[in-house]
């Protein structure tokens, strides 16, 4: 019977050990996604500074389209690491914490990638 009791013992810490590492992978993608998400904007933010810095170059349009390609690889970026975090987090489950669903993911990037949208229109229009 001990034996018994031993083995369910062994089972219910090898469960416990096995949620944990679920719930400190889901936290991995969180930190995952917000370096990408900060790669994204970074590339955002050199296109912005490219534009602010070679606006008057001759002809203007070559500095505005630099900035436009930094810029659409900061959205695809963004979108990219939506969707790899989204997939984490629909295979896995929570057990011990609370993390960031994949609708937030989805969120911070619509967020994000309208403002980028937005500069670049700004960019072509505006300046």
């Amino acid at each position: 019977m001990s034996e018994l009791h031993q083995g369910g013992d062994r089972n219910a810490m090898a469960e416990d050990c096995t949620d944990l590492a679920e719930d400190r992978t889901l936290m991995a993608n969180e930190r995952t996604f917000a370096g990408w998400a900060r790669t994204a904007l970074a590339a955002i933010g050199i296109g912005l500074g490219f534009q602010a810095l070679f606006r008057e170059v001759e002809p203007t349009w070559v500095a505005k389209l630099i900035a436009s390609l930094f810029i659409a690889l900061g959205v695809y970026i963004l979108w990219q690491a939506e969707r790899r975090a989204s997939a984490v987090v629909e295979r896995m489950s929570t057990h011990h914490v609370e993390v960031q669903g994949g609708a937030s993911f989805r969120v911070m990037a619509i967020v994000g990638s309208t403002g980028a949208v937005l500069l670049m229109a700004a960019i072509w229009w505006l300046v």
